[in-house]
């Protein structure tokens, strides 16, 4: 008896492949992107904010803002472009105090995102001498950025001063300016080591831009609380 023969009457069902993201080259995970609006919402509010990414070219995150997780999807380039549309529209003094006031509320809403920060509430590192809570707190902040993002920070020191040397830089990559760039880093540097430090201020400065035509972009970050702003505040 010849073996029965089965006709296919449907096709077997093949799923379609879903089209390739084109992930940046280098990025920042959604979660900072996020955490950055939020922060830009603070001091702009949302009509301003809006009008800063249309400017920019980034109406897609009106009142849509990235997830909240690590994938890398924000680009370097729309940092950087959105940093340009805050000057444009309120001038590059005006801008600069936007992102240096960013960079402070970036690190609130960032507190609590990444684990490593969380653990400076401990008690232990609050019996810490204050040099080395300021040196973990420096520490910590760049093994975060260099783990989760594209940027890629390195740590010196010499005499009285920390140095925070950005090789390859998010913020000012695609700028051109006569002055330092990263006031968002700036800021975000000032608020973590008046956290760390509870509540005393430092001076922080941006001395050397990739965007004013340096190799790195290089903020000076001294190693006591500044003699002239060495009070504590809430």
């Amino acid at each position: 008896m010849a073996p029965q023969q089965w006709t296919a009457t449907v096709p077997p069902t093949v799923s379609s492949p879903q089209p390739r993201v084109e992930l940046p080259q280098y990025a920042f995970p959604n979660k900072m992107g996020r955490i950055f609006l939020l922060a830009l919402e603070e001091e702009l509010g949302r009509n301003g904010l809006r009008a800063v990414l249309r400017l920019a070219r980034l109406a897609r995150f009106e009142d849509n803002y990235p997830p909240a997780n690590f994938e890398p999807e924000i680009a370097f380039e729309e940092v950087s472009g959105l940093l340009v549309a805050i000057d444009e529209l309120y001038g590059p003094r005006g801008g600069r105090m936007i992102s240096l006031r960013a960079g402070r509320a970036s690190f609130k809403y960032g507190l609590h995102d990444f684990g490593g920060l969380v653990s400076f509430a401990d008690l232990a590192f609050r019996l810490m001498p204050l040099s080395l809570r300021v040196r973990l707190g420096l520490e910590v902040l760049a093994e975060i950025l260099n783990r989760y993002s594209d940027q890629q920070v390195q740590l010196s020191q010499e005499g009285d001063n920390y140095f925070w040397r950005v090789s390859r830089c998010g913020l000012c990559g695609e700028r051109s300016t006569t002055l330092p760039a990263c006031s968002l880093m700036v800021g975000l540097l000032q608020e973590a080591l008046c956290w760390v430090s509870g509540g005393k201020l430092f001076d922080v400065e941006e001395i050397a831009c990739v965007a004013m035509g340096d190799e790195q972009c290089i903020t000076r970050i001294g190693k006591q609380p500044s003699a002239a702003l060495g009070t504590e505040y809430a």
